[in-house]
């Protein structure tokens, strides 16, 4: 069985919802779970009828948001360390944390290592499409400076997750950049192009617009563009709903029109709302790391348990190796 190491002592709103979305996740699936903190705070949180599906790894320290990540190196009683401790060792599957999101991808960096030929891991996460079915864009902030071999890894990374884990059959992968032909980009996106051209399921560069309309799988840029994007959609999701909801009540017609769009406002929230996803994979390491929002609720941290799942329950890593021999080839 599946096992997988939560930390349990991350997140800005303590045990509680970490507790909660554990316990959820076990009412549906089958797995163990390994939960890394203070014993005496996180077991009277749950139900007695759940032990026997969950064990405990005691660590007296926690890393808050404001510590640095390289200290996550230094301090290891902290739960986070020990969490990923676990993967290092085989004692575990998959760690998920919705704690320090720079502390946990510098130790399953360092402490479990990467993938032979992986260069540099990443982080990917999900995006809203207009068809329904999300993007894959990765890095979204492991890597703010790159070369044209980081991304062409990322290609190879980010399609290997969208066919094993999220079961897209042919997946097609996007290089973001400010234009469509193949001359658009900077020196970076350029040399990526090239590198990626001869492979089977590139299909060039893509706008930003594509992001959230368009039929391309996998969105492929650096760390720092990443990033930006994803703050941003973050950012436009939250007021296109603020805007909806100033301009409901300004009319009799609005007020009646909201109440015949319901399902269309729960589906629209429904698609941007990152608990949906409950985090974002590190792809290249030599397990699975999933990083989940620090205001992560109770249903973020099921799906970020389901995430790890999926991911320790398929030959991804596997995957990855033969993509990028080749790319090398």
């Amino acid at each position: 069985m599946i096992r997988i190491a939560i930390d349990a002592m991350g997140g800005d709103f303590g045990p509680e919802p970490i507790i909660e979305g554990t316990i959820n996740a076990l009412k549906e699936k089958d797995f163990n779970a390994i939960l890394v903190g203070k014993i005496e705070e996180i077991r009277p949180l749950i139900p007695a009828s759940y032990l026997d599906k969950i064990s405990f790894v005691q660590a007296d320290d926690i890393l808050d948001m404001s510590d640095g990540a390289t200290e996550a190196l230094k301090r290891k009683e902290t739960s986070i360390y020990k969490a990923v401790n676990l993967v290092r060792e085989k004692d575990a599957d998959a760690v998920v944390s919705v704690g320090h999101s720079g502390a946990t991808m510098s130790l399953a960096t360092l402490r479990i290592g990467r993938l032979k030929g992986v260069l540099r891991p990443a982080i990917a996460t999900l995006m809203p499409r207009a068809s329904g079915k999300p993007s894959l864009v990765l890095d979204i902030g492991a890597n703010v400076d790159c070369k044209a071999e980081h991304l062409a890894q990322f290609a190879v990374m980010g399609e290997a997750y969208a066919k094993d884990v999220l079961k897209v059959e042919n997946p097609k992968v996007g290089l973001l950049s400010n234009g469509e032909e193949k001359s658009k980009g900077n020196e970076v996106t350029k040399g990526a192009y090239e590198l990626l051209q001869h492979m089977e399921s590139f299909h060039g560069n893509i706008e930003g617009n594509d992001v959230f309309d368009g039929p391309i799988n996998v969105i492929v840029c650096d760390g720092f563009v990443g990033n930006i994007l994803l703050k941003t959609s973050e950012g436009v999701a939250e007021s296109i709903t603020k805007i909806i909801k100033n301009n409901i009540g300004k009319s009799p017609l609005a007020i009646a029109g909201a109440l015949l769009m319901r399902r269309v406002f729960k589906s629209l929230k429904k698609q941007v709302d990152y608990a949906e996803y409950g985090g974002a994979p590190l792809l290249g390491i030599k397990g699975c790391a999933i990083i989940g929002h620090g205001k992560s609720n109770s249903k973020a941290v099921k799906n970020a348990i389901f995430q790890a799942i999926m991911f320790s329950d398929s030959n991804i890593n596997e995957d990855i190796q033969i993509g990028l021999s080749k790319l090398e080839n």
